[in-house]
């Protein structure tokens, strides 16, 4: 029993620790009940429900009325219309996470669906990669670090771009470390456009640049490009569209290309820099995440003279100051979990795009970013070469398929990334996205339809995969399209 608060003020010498520990505990048990049947009391109750209580025992009625004022305070919450910023409305979901999303759907349901929608590379990260990883979480390099990157990171970035792109950036004020290549296109959108600015978006694209736009209040225009050229920017159409749109602040150049595999040349880049020399206030964001990835022919340069097919845009001098190049980690080393991007440039972009992530997302992962390290320093060219020269292989396995399919045109092969953006317009006119839904529904194959990448009756496959899972796309999607002959 728990002493009435005279005997307490009577006799406190008589009250142990044990004691007052009692007290507290039965003051708080009866401050909450007391909380709980004020609530049960203003809580508005049906007629139904007085009749029902008064007929049950006590410890029902008070269980029903706990009952009633979670449910209240649930239906609160789920009638309360909290303003969304407008921004929202204006941005897509990308197409290719919601296919991708529908496939790991089927599969959780155990359906079989083979599925050539997302740009994941199917081979491991090098083993250097690995145990530079397992290392880091075992000796504890667990900490945030810079928000820009680790020094030995930066340092590792700033020599791989001097030795293979011929750029040469200060690790300690040009180059920003983040997560994922994906975050650094992003920051430099936002530290070079807003309200009032536009975004040149050549087409196809990789749907996330004109929803990125969205995000920072600018305008995306896009810029169309021709199958027959193979997709690529020509100097003559990027000077009518910088002529019709003089807010013009940043020009997107994905190179190589996701989703068409398309390569601009050196020759060409440097064509297209000619042009932007007479609209000085538009900067550049090079996307070179798949500049590993090439296959040129045995006549293909970047201009060099030293077998380089990529040429990095920032390498024409009269681009380096105005250009921010972003690459990272997930593609040529299959490093996609670990989330590890990079943008390089000039002191003064690479200061604001700093600042930006410092109130986003901070630091990138302390592990990811040593297993970054290892991936440059550690790993030979040779390794990657040899994953590069399988990637060939299954380009030219979908390209010899395609080609015997009927209504499939495909007028330039691609020569980078692991995409194929073949034209199905025989077959949907520009209804790709109800060809690719009844693509999955019939034959269980997984497309992203071309729509979505401002590429109308056209699909995008990505190559990969392995071999075998590869041939069962190419069977699936055959018999279908021989079926709707």
């Amino acid at each position: 029993a728990v002493p009435s608060r005279s005997t307490l003020l009577a006799s406190p010498r008589s009250i142990g620790p044990l004691n007052i520990m009692r007290v507290t505990m039965a003051a708080v048990a009866a401050a909450a009940a007391s909380l709980t049947s004020c609530a049960a009391a203003f809580a508005p109750v049906p007629p139904s429900a007085v009749r029902a209580r008064s007929a049950a025992p006590s410890s029902v009625v008070a269980s029903a009325s706990n009952f009633r004022l979670s449910s209240a305070l649930d239906s609160t919450e789920e009638e309360a219309e909290i303003a969304l910023n407008p921004l929202v409305a204006s941005v897509k979901m990308s197409k290719t996470v919601e296919i991708f999303g529908e496939v790991k759907r089927l599969q959780g349901e155990g359906i079989d669906v083979t599925s050539l929608c997302v740009g994941e590379p199917d081979f491991p990260p090098p083993r250097a990669v690995l145990d530079a990883a397992v290392a880091a979480v075992g000796g504890g390099d667990t900490r945030y670090t810079a928000v820009t990157g680790t020094a030995a990171l930066r340092e590792a970035i700033a020599s791989d771009l001097e030795r293979r792109k011929g750029v040469a950036y200060d690790p300690a004020t040009e180059i920003v470390v983040g997560n994922g290549a994906k975050q650094c296109v992003y920051q430099g959108v936002l530290a070079t456009a807003g309200p009032g600015d536009s975004v040149i978006v050549p087409a196809p694209y990789w749907p996330s640049y004109p929803e990125m736009a969205a995000l920072t209040g600018a305008r995306s225009v896009v810029l169309q490009t021709r199958e027959e050229d193979g997709y690529l920017i020509t100097p003559a159409a990027l000077r009518e569209c910088l002529e019709r749109n003089d807010d013009a602040r940043l020009l997107i150049l994905c190179n190589p290309s996701n989703p068409t595999g398309g390569v601009h040349s050196r020759e060409r880049l440097e064509e297209l820099a000619r042009v932007l020399e007479d609209f000085p206030r538009v900067a550049i964001l090079a996307d070179e995440i798949y500049e590993r990835l090439v296959y040129p022919d045995d006549d293909d340069d970047n201009g060099d003279g030293d077998g380089d097919f990529h040429a990095s845009f920032a390498s024409i001098p009269s681009m380096y100051g105005r250009t921010m190049t972003v690459n990272g980690f997930s593609k040529a080393y299959a490093m996609t979990g670990l989330r590890l991007g990079y943008l390089a440039a000039p002191r003064r972009l690479a200061k604001a795009v700093t600042t930006i992530q410092s109130q986003l997302t901070s630091c990138a992962g302390s592990i990811s970013q040593a297993a970054g390290v290892a991936a440059l320093r550690d790993v030979e060219d040779a390794e990657l070469n040899a994953n590069v020269e399988i990637m060939r292989g299954k380009r030219d396995y979908v390209l010899e398929r395609l080609g015997s399919m009927p209504g499939v045109k495909l007028a330039v092969p691609p020569k980078g990334a692991f995409y194929v953006l073949p034209d199905l317009s025989a077959h949907c006119g520009e209804d790709d996205a109800e060809l690719c839904m009844e693509l999955l529904n019939t034959k269980r194959l997984a497309l992203v339809p071309g729509s979505s990448f401002g590429a109308p009756g056209t699909v995008r496959i990505s190559y990969a995969t392995s071999m075998e899972e590869l041939g069962v796309a190419m069977d699936k999607l055959q018999q279908f399209l021989e079926e709707r002959k």
